[in-house]
Protein backbone atom coordinates (compact mmCIF):
# COMPACT_ATOMS: atom_id res chain seq x y z
CA UNK A 1 0.00 0.00 0.00
CA UNK A 2 1.38 3.63 -0.92
CA UNK A 3 2.47 5.46 2.41
CA UNK A 4 -0.32 7.85 1.84
CA UNK A 5 -3.54 6.54 3.37
CA UNK A 6 -5.88 8.66 1.15
CA UNK A 7 -4.40 7.37 -1.93
CA UNK A 8 -6.89 4.86 -3.32
CA UNK A 9 -5.50 0.80 -2.94
CA UNK A 10 -8.45 0.00 -5.88
CA UNK A 11 -7.45 2.69 -8.65
CA UNK A 12 -6.26 0.22 -10.92
CA UNK A 13 -8.70 -1.74 -10.13
CA UNK A 14 -10.28 -1.95 -13.64
CA UNK A 15 -6.70 -4.40 -14.54
CA UNK A 16 -7.78 -6.25 -11.82
CA UNK A 17 -11.87 -7.07 -11.67
CA UNK A 18 -11.54 -9.40 -8.42
CA UNK A 19 -10.32 -6.27 -6.73
CA UNK A 20 -12.69 -4.38 -7.61
CA UNK A 21 -15.82 -6.63 -6.96
CA UNK A 22 -14.02 -6.92 -3.34
CA UNK A 23 -13.64 -2.89 -3.44
CA UNK A 24 -17.39 -2.71 -4.23
CA UNK A 25 -18.64 -5.35 -1.43
CA UNK A 26 -16.59 -3.39 1.19
CA UNK A 27 -18.64 0.04 0.31
CA UNK A 28 -22.17 -0.42 1.77
CA UNK A 29 -20.83 -1.83 5.51
CA UNK A 30 -18.45 1.32 5.57
CA UNK A 31 -21.01 3.59 4.16
CA UNK A 32 -23.45 2.22 7.03
CA UNK A 33 -20.91 2.04 10.26
CA UNK A 34 -19.99 5.43 9.18
CA UNK A 35 -23.26 7.01 9.50
CA UNK A 36 -24.17 4.69 12.34
CA UNK A 37 -21.31 6.33 14.05
CA UNK A 38 -22.30 9.64 13.43
CA UNK A 39 -25.92 8.88 14.47
CA UNK A 40 -24.15 7.98 17.57
CA UNK A 41 -22.44 11.65 18.03
CA UNK A 42 -25.44 13.25 17.24
CA UNK A 43 -27.21 11.86 19.67
CA UNK A 44 -24.77 11.78 22.23
CA UNK A 45 -25.43 15.58 23.71
CA UNK A 46 -28.85 14.78 24.36
CA UNK A 47 -28.52 11.85 26.75
CA UNK A 48 -25.53 13.55 28.13
CA UNK A 49 -26.85 16.80 28.97
CA UNK A 50 -29.81 15.41 31.66
CA UNK A 51 -26.95 14.43 34.22
CA UNK A 52 -24.89 17.30 33.14
CA UNK A 53 -27.82 19.75 34.44
CA UNK A 54 -28.46 17.48 37.58
CA UNK A 55 -24.98 17.40 38.69
CA UNK A 56 -24.22 21.34 37.89
CA UNK A 57 -21.40 20.51 35.38
CA UNK A 58 -19.86 24.25 34.70
CA UNK A 59 -23.44 25.81 36.07
CA UNK A 60 -25.13 24.73 32.86
CA UNK A 61 -28.77 26.12 32.38
CA UNK A 62 -31.20 24.87 29.82
CA UNK A 63 -30.28 27.46 27.98
CA UNK A 64 -26.62 27.22 27.67
CA UNK A 65 -27.31 23.40 26.78
CA UNK A 66 -29.35 24.62 24.31
CA UNK A 67 -26.60 27.32 23.03
CA UNK A 68 -24.47 24.58 22.62
CA UNK A 69 -27.06 22.04 21.24
CA UNK A 70 -27.81 24.52 18.56
CA UNK A 71 -24.14 25.46 18.37
CA UNK A 72 -23.43 21.58 17.00
CA UNK A 73 -26.54 22.15 14.86
CA UNK A 74 -24.78 24.85 13.29
CA UNK A 75 -21.89 22.99 12.48
CA UNK A 76 -23.65 20.37 11.36
CA UNK A 77 -25.22 22.60 8.76
CA UNK A 78 -21.79 24.38 7.59
CA UNK A 79 -20.32 20.64 7.09
CA UNK A 80 -23.11 19.32 5.32
CA UNK A 81 -22.74 22.73 2.69
CA UNK A 82 -19.05 22.97 2.63
CA UNK A 83 -17.82 19.12 2.80
CA UNK A 84 -20.94 17.67 0.15
CA UNK A 85 -19.07 20.09 -2.24
CA UNK A 86 -15.47 19.31 -1.55
CA UNK A 87 -16.32 15.59 -1.97
CA UNK A 88 -16.91 16.39 -5.65
CA UNK A 89 -13.13 17.88 -5.46
CA UNK A 90 -11.24 15.54 -3.65
CA UNK A 91 -13.22 12.09 -3.80
CA UNK A 92 -15.69 10.61 -1.65
CA UNK A 93 -12.59 8.25 -0.50
CA UNK A 94 -10.55 11.26 1.14
CA UNK A 95 -13.64 13.33 2.22
CA UNK A 96 -15.52 9.98 4.16
CA UNK A 97 -12.07 9.08 5.63
CA UNK A 98 -11.07 13.25 7.14
CA UNK A 99 -15.00 13.61 8.14
CA UNK A 100 -14.93 10.24 10.06
CA UNK A 101 -11.15 10.73 11.30
CA UNK A 102 -11.94 14.79 12.44
CA UNK A 103 -15.38 14.00 13.91
CA UNK A 104 -13.89 11.43 16.14
CA UNK A 105 -10.68 13.08 17.51
CA UNK A 106 -13.03 15.76 18.51
CA UNK A 107 -15.96 13.93 19.92
CA UNK A 108 -12.52 12.69 22.25
CA UNK A 109 -11.55 15.52 23.07
CA UNK A 110 -14.86 16.73 24.07
CA UNK A 111 -14.42 14.04 27.33
CA UNK A 112 -11.65 16.28 28.75
CA UNK A 113 -13.38 19.88 27.67
CA UNK A 114 -12.44 21.67 30.85
CA UNK A 115 -15.16 24.70 30.45
CA UNK A 116 -18.75 25.28 28.47
CA UNK A 117 -17.29 27.42 26.03
CA UNK A 118 -14.37 24.89 24.92
CA UNK A 119 -17.21 22.25 24.65
CA UNK A 120 -18.82 24.13 22.36
CA UNK A 121 -16.38 24.82 20.27
CA UNK A 122 -15.60 21.31 20.52
CA UNK A 123 -19.32 20.55 19.00
CA UNK A 124 -19.20 23.28 16.38
CA UNK A 125 -15.66 21.28 15.09
CA UNK A 126 -17.36 18.00 15.46
CA UNK A 127 -20.74 19.30 13.42
CA UNK A 128 -18.71 20.50 10.39
CA UNK A 129 -17.41 16.61 10.13
CA UNK A 130 -20.86 14.80 11.43
CA UNK A 131 -22.79 17.22 8.76
CA UNK A 132 -20.28 15.72 5.99
CA UNK A 133 -20.59 12.26 6.46
CA UNK A 134 -24.37 12.00 4.92
CA UNK A 135 -24.04 14.02 1.13
CA UNK A 136 -20.32 11.56 0.86
CA UNK A 137 -22.06 8.47 2.18
CA UNK A 138 -25.25 8.58 -0.08
CA UNK A 139 -23.05 9.71 -3.04
CA UNK A 140 -20.74 6.85 -2.62
CA UNK A 141 -23.58 4.14 -1.94
CA UNK A 142 -25.77 5.58 -5.04
CA UNK A 143 -22.85 5.44 -7.01
CA UNK A 144 -22.04 1.93 -6.60
CA UNK A 145 -25.91 0.71 -6.43
CA UNK A 146 -27.09 -1.63 -9.15
CA UNK A 147 -28.90 0.14 -11.15
CA UNK A 148 -32.56 1.45 -10.10
CA UNK A 149 -31.61 -0.10 -6.86
CA UNK A 150 -29.88 3.48 -5.39
CA UNK A 151 -33.11 4.04 -3.67
CA UNK A 152 -32.75 0.92 -1.56
CA UNK A 153 -29.10 2.13 -0.63
CA UNK A 154 -29.84 4.97 0.41
CA UNK A 155 -32.47 3.65 2.78
CA UNK A 156 -30.61 1.06 4.29
CA UNK A 157 -28.13 2.63 4.78
CA UNK A 158 -30.01 5.30 6.74
CA UNK A 159 -30.70 2.90 9.15
CA UNK A 160 -27.51 3.42 10.47
CA UNK A 161 -28.04 6.93 11.96
CA UNK A 162 -31.04 5.06 13.78
CA UNK A 163 -29.25 2.37 15.04
CA UNK A 164 -26.54 4.68 16.16
CA UNK A 165 -29.34 7.12 18.08
CA UNK A 166 -30.52 4.14 19.38
CA UNK A 167 -27.34 2.40 20.62
CA UNK A 168 -26.29 6.00 22.43
CA UNK A 169 -29.69 6.00 24.50
CA UNK A 170 -28.96 2.33 25.74
CA UNK A 171 -25.47 3.10 26.53
CA UNK A 172 -26.07 5.88 28.49
CA UNK A 173 -28.33 3.77 30.84
CA UNK A 174 -25.72 1.77 31.45
CA UNK A 175 -22.20 3.85 31.40
CA UNK A 176 -23.48 7.34 32.83
CA UNK A 177 -24.39 6.38 36.14
CA UNK A 178 -21.20 3.79 36.81
CA UNK A 179 -18.43 5.99 34.54
CA UNK A 180 -19.79 9.53 33.93
CA UNK A 181 -21.25 11.34 30.97
CA UNK A 182 -17.09 12.06 29.31
CA UNK A 183 -17.35 8.49 29.50
CA UNK A 184 -19.95 8.71 27.04
CA UNK A 185 -17.49 11.02 24.03
CA UNK A 186 -14.82 8.71 24.90
CA UNK A 187 -17.19 5.91 23.54
CA UNK A 188 -18.41 7.45 20.92
CA UNK A 189 -14.74 8.10 19.68
CA UNK A 190 -13.49 4.41 19.88
CA UNK A 191 -15.17 2.67 16.80
CA UNK A 192 -12.92 4.99 14.60
CA UNK A 193 -9.73 3.38 15.78
CA UNK A 194 -11.26 -0.15 13.47
CA UNK A 195 -13.52 2.00 11.01
CA UNK A 196 -10.27 4.76 9.62
CA UNK A 197 -8.28 1.62 9.41
CA UNK A 198 -10.96 -0.47 7.50
CA UNK A 199 -11.27 2.73 5.43
CA UNK A 200 -8.04 3.55 4.21
CA UNK A 201 -7.32 -0.34 3.56
CA UNK A 202 -10.78 -1.34 1.64
CA UNK A 203 -12.64 1.77 0.72
CA UNK A 204 -12.48 2.03 -3.32
CA UNK A 205 -13.02 5.43 -4.70
CA UNK A 206 -16.49 5.72 -6.72
CA UNK A 207 -15.81 4.39 -10.34
CA UNK A 208 -17.87 8.16 -11.58
CA UNK A 209 -15.66 10.23 -9.90
CA UNK A 210 -12.39 8.43 -11.27
CA UNK A 211 -14.09 8.37 -14.95
CA UNK A 212 -15.66 12.27 -14.24
CA UNK A 213 -11.52 13.25 -12.92
CA UNK A 214 -10.09 12.42 -16.66
CA UNK A 215 -12.82 14.85 -18.17
CA UNK A 216 -12.66 18.75 -17.51
CA UNK A 217 -13.35 19.69 -14.05
CA UNK A 218 -16.62 21.24 -13.46
CA UNK A 219 -17.62 24.31 -10.71
CA UNK A 220 -19.65 21.50 -8.75
CA UNK A 221 -21.78 24.50 -7.18
CA UNK A 222 -21.74 26.33 -10.41
CA UNK A 223 -23.51 22.77 -12.07
CA UNK A 224 -26.38 23.20 -9.67
CA UNK A 225 -27.73 26.43 -11.08
CA UNK A 226 -27.31 26.18 -14.82
CA UNK A 227 -28.05 23.93 -17.68
CA UNK A 228 -31.42 23.33 -16.69
CA UNK A 229 -30.78 22.20 -12.62
CA UNK A 230 -31.67 25.83 -11.33
CA UNK A 231 -35.89 24.17 -10.96
CA UNK A 232 -34.54 21.45 -9.26
CA UNK A 233 -31.95 22.35 -7.14
CA UNK A 234 -34.57 25.01 -5.85
CA UNK A 235 -37.12 22.50 -5.36
CA UNK A 236 -34.94 19.93 -3.68
CA UNK A 237 -33.94 22.12 -0.68
CA UNK A 238 -37.98 22.91 -0.03
CA UNK A 239 -38.52 19.45 -0.12
CA UNK A 240 -35.70 19.00 2.38
CA UNK A 241 -36.25 21.97 4.36
CA UNK A 242 -40.09 20.82 4.79
CA UNK A 243 -39.07 17.36 5.42
CA UNK A 244 -36.72 18.02 7.93
CA UNK A 245 -38.83 20.25 9.78
CA UNK A 246 -41.96 17.12 10.46
CA UNK A 247 -38.86 15.12 11.33
CA UNK A 248 -37.47 17.47 14.45
CA UNK A 249 -40.99 19.05 14.77
CA UNK A 250 -42.98 15.85 15.41
CA UNK A 251 -39.76 14.54 17.65
CA UNK A 252 -39.56 17.06 19.54
CA UNK A 253 -43.14 18.08 20.10
CA UNK A 254 -45.24 14.94 19.63
CA UNK A 255 -45.83 13.97 23.27
CA UNK A 256 -46.85 17.37 24.41
CA UNK A 257 -49.19 17.48 21.66
CA UNK A 258 -50.57 14.16 22.82
CA UNK A 259 -51.15 15.45 25.75
CA UNK A 260 -52.48 18.53 25.32
CA UNK A 261 -54.71 16.00 23.45
CA UNK A 262 -55.87 14.12 26.89
CA UNK A 263 -53.38 11.33 26.37
CA UNK A 264 -51.80 10.67 30.18
CA UNK A 265 -48.01 11.11 29.94
CA UNK A 266 -47.10 7.36 29.60
CA UNK A 267 -49.15 6.95 26.59
CA UNK A 268 -47.85 10.24 24.99
CA UNK A 269 -44.20 8.97 25.06
CA UNK A 270 -44.90 5.25 23.67
CA UNK A 271 -46.27 7.13 20.76
CA UNK A 272 -42.96 8.93 20.38
CA UNK A 273 -41.58 5.27 20.34
CA UNK A 274 -44.40 3.90 18.23
CA UNK A 275 -43.38 7.33 15.38
CA UNK A 276 -39.92 6.20 15.80
CA UNK A 277 -40.36 2.33 15.19
CA UNK A 278 -42.78 3.18 12.27
CA UNK A 279 -39.64 5.35 10.99
CA UNK A 280 -37.13 2.06 11.05
CA UNK A 281 -40.37 0.54 9.06
CA UNK A 282 -40.52 2.89 6.64
CA UNK A 283 -37.04 2.73 5.72
CA UNK A 284 -37.01 -0.68 4.87
CA UNK A 285 -40.49 -0.49 2.59
CA UNK A 286 -39.65 3.02 1.57
CA UNK A 287 -36.25 1.36 -0.46
CA UNK A 288 -37.79 -1.53 -1.75
CA UNK A 289 -40.84 0.28 -2.67
CA UNK A 290 -38.70 2.90 -4.63
CA UNK A 291 -36.91 0.28 -6.22
CA UNK A 292 -39.44 -1.40 -7.69
CA UNK A 293 -41.38 1.88 -9.04
CA UNK A 294 -38.51 4.48 -8.96
CA UNK A 295 -37.56 6.95 -6.70
CA UNK A 296 -39.91 10.06 -8.16
CA UNK A 297 -43.40 8.35 -7.55
CA UNK A 298 -41.87 6.97 -4.43
CA UNK A 299 -41.09 10.21 -2.75
CA UNK A 300 -44.44 11.65 -3.95
CA UNK A 301 -46.43 9.11 -3.16
CA UNK A 302 -44.79 8.98 0.97
CA UNK A 303 -45.36 13.25 1.01
CA UNK A 304 -48.64 12.22 0.19
CA UNK A 305 -49.46 9.68 2.41
CA UNK A 306 -47.40 11.42 5.09
CA UNK A 307 -49.90 14.47 4.80
CA UNK A 308 -52.65 12.25 5.06
CA UNK A 309 -51.67 10.46 8.29
CA UNK A 310 -50.62 13.41 10.28
CA UNK A 311 -53.93 14.99 8.84
CA UNK A 312 -55.92 11.86 10.22
CA UNK A 313 -53.86 12.26 13.55
CA UNK A 314 -56.24 15.48 14.25
CA UNK A 315 -59.23 12.73 15.13
CA UNK A 316 -59.05 11.05 18.71
CA UNK A 317 -58.70 7.52 17.43
CA UNK A 318 -60.26 4.82 19.85
CA UNK A 319 -58.01 2.48 21.52
CA UNK A 320 -55.06 0.96 19.37
CA UNK A 321 -56.40 3.22 16.34
CA UNK A 322 -54.45 6.43 17.89
CA UNK A 323 -50.87 3.59 18.13
CA UNK A 324 -51.91 2.56 14.30
CA UNK A 325 -52.21 6.43 12.76
CA UNK A 326 -49.14 7.53 14.50
CA UNK A 327 -46.84 4.07 13.24
CA UNK A 328 -48.08 4.81 9.81
CA UNK A 329 -47.31 8.56 10.26
CA UNK A 330 -43.79 7.62 11.01
CA UNK A 331 -43.68 5.11 8.77
CA UNK A 332 -43.74 7.89 5.76
CA UNK A 333 -42.94 10.70 7.21
CA UNK A 334 -39.05 9.82 8.09
CA UNK A 335 -38.39 7.69 4.78
CA UNK A 336 -39.78 10.82 2.97
CA UNK A 337 -37.13 13.24 3.55
CA UNK A 338 -34.30 10.29 2.79
CA UNK A 339 -36.25 9.35 -0.89
CA UNK A 340 -35.44 13.13 -1.22
CA UNK A 341 -31.89 12.54 -0.87
CA UNK A 342 -32.19 9.18 -3.09
CA UNK A 343 -33.78 11.05 -5.87
CA UNK A 344 -31.01 14.10 -5.77
CA UNK A 345 -28.43 11.55 -6.10
CA UNK A 346 -29.97 10.67 -9.28
CA UNK A 347 -31.00 13.06 -10.73
CA UNK A 348 -27.70 14.91 -10.70
CA UNK A 349 -24.30 13.89 -12.60
CA UNK A 350 -21.58 12.68 -10.83
CA UNK A 351 -19.50 15.90 -11.10
CA UNK A 352 -21.72 17.77 -8.86
CA UNK A 353 -23.54 14.64 -6.50
CA UNK A 354 -22.08 15.55 -3.53
CA UNK A 355 -22.29 19.01 -3.57
CA UNK A 356 -26.40 18.58 -4.32
CA UNK A 357 -26.82 16.21 -1.27
CA UNK A 358 -24.81 18.63 1.02
CA UNK A 359 -26.97 21.78 0.18
CA UNK A 360 -29.68 19.94 0.23
CA UNK A 361 -29.37 18.72 3.91
CA UNK A 362 -27.19 22.21 4.43
CA UNK A 363 -30.75 24.47 3.98
CA UNK A 364 -32.83 21.33 5.48
CA UNK A 365 -30.83 22.33 8.39
CA UNK A 366 -32.64 25.23 8.43
CA UNK A 367 -36.23 23.37 8.89
CA UNK A 368 -34.41 21.20 11.48
CA UNK A 369 -34.58 24.09 13.55
CA UNK A 370 -37.84 25.57 12.34
CA UNK A 371 -39.97 22.41 13.22
CA UNK A 372 -39.63 22.57 16.85
CA UNK A 373 -40.13 26.79 16.99
CA UNK A 374 -43.16 25.93 15.17
CA UNK A 375 -44.62 23.11 17.45
CA UNK A 376 -43.76 25.42 20.48
CA UNK A 377 -45.80 28.62 18.92
CA UNK A 378 -48.63 26.53 18.95
CA UNK A 379 -48.40 24.80 22.02
CA UNK A 380 -48.47 28.30 23.74
CA UNK A 381 -51.26 29.51 21.36
CA UNK A 382 -53.12 26.69 23.24
CA UNK A 383 -53.86 25.39 19.76
CA UNK A 384 -51.53 22.41 18.80
CA UNK A 385 -53.99 19.69 18.82
CA UNK A 386 -55.72 19.70 16.37
CA UNK A 387 -54.19 22.57 14.49
CA UNK A 388 -50.63 21.03 14.83
CA UNK A 389 -51.44 18.30 12.97
CA UNK A 390 -52.92 20.47 10.02
CA UNK A 391 -50.30 22.52 10.26
CA UNK A 392 -47.58 19.47 9.58
CA UNK A 393 -49.86 18.04 7.43
CA UNK A 394 -49.82 20.74 5.00
CA UNK A 395 -45.57 21.02 4.96
CA UNK A 396 -46.05 17.56 3.95
CA UNK A 397 -48.04 18.49 0.96
CA UNK A 398 -46.00 21.19 0.13
CA UNK A 399 -42.63 19.11 0.08
CA UNK A 400 -44.84 16.78 -2.22
CA UNK A 401 -45.28 20.09 -4.45
CA UNK A 402 -41.83 20.84 -4.77
CA UNK A 403 -40.83 17.41 -5.29
CA UNK A 404 -43.27 17.42 -8.43
CA UNK A 405 -41.63 20.92 -9.40
CA UNK A 406 -38.64 18.57 -10.50
CA UNK A 407 -40.14 17.61 -13.40
CA UNK A 408 -39.33 14.41 -15.04
CA UNK A 409 -37.10 12.13 -13.53
CA UNK A 410 -33.55 13.17 -14.88
CA UNK A 411 -32.30 10.29 -13.36
CA UNK A 412 -28.66 9.54 -13.90
CA UNK A 413 -26.37 6.30 -12.82
CA UNK A 414 -22.70 7.78 -14.35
Amino acid sequence: MSADPTQNPAQNSAQNPARAREGARWVAPLAWSSVALEGFDLVVLGVVLSPMLRDGVWGLTPNTGALISSVGLVGVMVGAIAIGAITDIIGRRRALLYTVTGFSVLTLLCAVAPDPWTFGALRFLAGLGLGGVLPVAIALVNEYAKVGKGGGATTVLMTGYHVGAVVTALLGIVVIPALGWRAMFVIGALPALVLVPLIVRYLPESESFLADKERERHNPVAILFRGGYLRATIAFWVASFMGLLLVYGLNTWLPEIMRSAGYELGAALALLLVLNIGAIVGLLVAGQVANRIGVRPAVLAWFAAAALFLALLSIRLPGIGVYVGVLLAGVFVFSAQVLVYAYISQHYPAAARGTAIGAASGVGRFGAISGPLIGGALLTAGIAYPWGFYVFAVVAAVGGLAVAAVGAAREVNA
